[in-house]
């Protein structure tokens, strides 16, 4: 049986740790608790097909990751766990411009042929729209994906540790310090323990240099700063838990989930000093006039929490995958960016198999960790 430290409890380490867990390995999952921890923060929206990223890795990522969920979350559901977080309820990809909604409508058409887990495609007229997010500013025109599907993070990441658990895992909660010798990285110090393994595998998003620096790595991760607002709606008779997603023009969405509650996210904030987990007066401000733009009846729902976290980043805005050159005992990616929710539990299985010596289902070199490094 081989033996394996995952250092980071995010959507890609529990993934991992899961995955690693029910082949079978003797997994230590390992994390520092650290407040701005993106997946903490995170709801997001699975629904790859619509990006106009040109960036034909990313998107084999992201596709990837979309047809990886429904059998994820049987999985987990058939194992007991029937708290998620995930929701196959569409999405609207709205926008007041009928020519942008046609174009919108065709790049689907076309990537629906090499994905048919896009669902049905449907141009709705702005009626149709509003009924479909009945607190929806009239007027938008949108094209509704039926495969598309909401994530809360936490809820995902918590399932999947859970499950890890059932398989054998152990979770840690503490600081580990890589131990190393002639290159080979052996395991890792935590609260004062030693823990020797027969591979590392670092998830630990906008953490990761830090805990790499040892090796005489300086891994180019930098980090993007998200606050995400979670809101109350008044009507007691609104079905929320079924409505789609909402992915307007700008970088804002709207989820509605079940029990009337609704997130609006989020905020995009580059060149942050530190790891500033503040809720900013600037932050609420941006977040709420763009979503009061497309939703004006969400001004008087009750304001329940505002999470933060920080999205990571490699060069080139694309993850990262593999062993770092040059060392053994060790596989590292990051790098998932905004997208983190849709690839994390894909990318989770490949380091997995990557850990166990066997075959992965991506072309590693795509996503190259030199790319990261100095």
């Amino acid at each position: 049986m081989k033996k394996v430290i995952v250092i980071g409890a995010g959507i890609l380490g529990a993934s991992t740790a899961y995955q690693l867990s029910k082949m079978g390995a003797e997994v230590f999952l390992i994390d520092r608790q650290d407040k701005g921890q993106a997946t903490d923060a995170a709801a997001g929206i699975i629904c790859p097909w619509l990006s106009q990223r040109r960036n034909q890795a990313w998107y084999r990522l992201a596709k990837a990751g979309a047809q990886f969920y429904p059998a994820l979350i049987q999985e987990l559901q058939d194992a007991g766990e029937t708290n998620t977080g995930y929701a196959r309820v569409g999405a609207l990809s709205i926008h007041e411009d009928l020519d942008k909604i046609k174009k919108m409508e065709e790049r689907a058409q076309l990537r629906k042929e090499q994905a048919l887990e896009i669902g049905d495609i449907t141009c709705l007229n702005a009626q149709e729209t509003h009924d479909q997010f009945p607190l929806l500013k009239k007027g938008y025109h949108a094209v509704h994906i039926s495969g598309a599907a909401r994530i809360d993070g936490r809820a995902l990441r918590d399932a999947l540790i859970r499950s890890a658990q059932h398989y054998g895992a152990h979770k840690i909660e503490g600081d580990a310090t890589l131990l190393y010798q002639d290159h080979q990285v052996t395991g890792v110090i935590v609260n004062g323990q030693i823990i020797e393994a027969d591979t590392v595998v670092v998830c630990a998003g906008a953490w990761a240099n830090p805990l790499l620096q040892p090796l005489g790595i300086d891994f180019q991760v930098s980090y993007q700063k998200a606050q995400i607002i979670h809101l109350q709606i008044e009507d007691p008779s609104a079905d929320t838990g079924t409505w789609p997603v909402v992915m307007p023009p700008a970088d804002q969405y709207l989820l509605a989930f079940e029990q009337q509650k609704m997130v609006i996210g989020a905020t995009h904030e580059n060149d942050i000093e530190g790891y500033d987990t503040r809720i900013t007066a600037g932050g609420m401000q941006e977040v709420l006039n763009k979503g009061l733009e497309l939703a004006p009846d969400l001004a008087q729902s009750t304001l329940q929490e505002v999470r933060v976290g920080f999205r990571p980043f490699t060069p080139g805005f694309l993850p990262v995958i593999g062993s770092i050159p040059n060392w053994t005992g060790i596989i590292t990616a990051n790098g998932l960016g905004a997208s983190g929710l849709t690839m994390g539990p894909f990318i989770g299985y490949q380091l997995a198999k990557l850990a166990l010596d066997m075959d992965v289902d991506i072309e590693l070199n795509d996503y190259n960790i030199q790319t990261a490094l100095l």
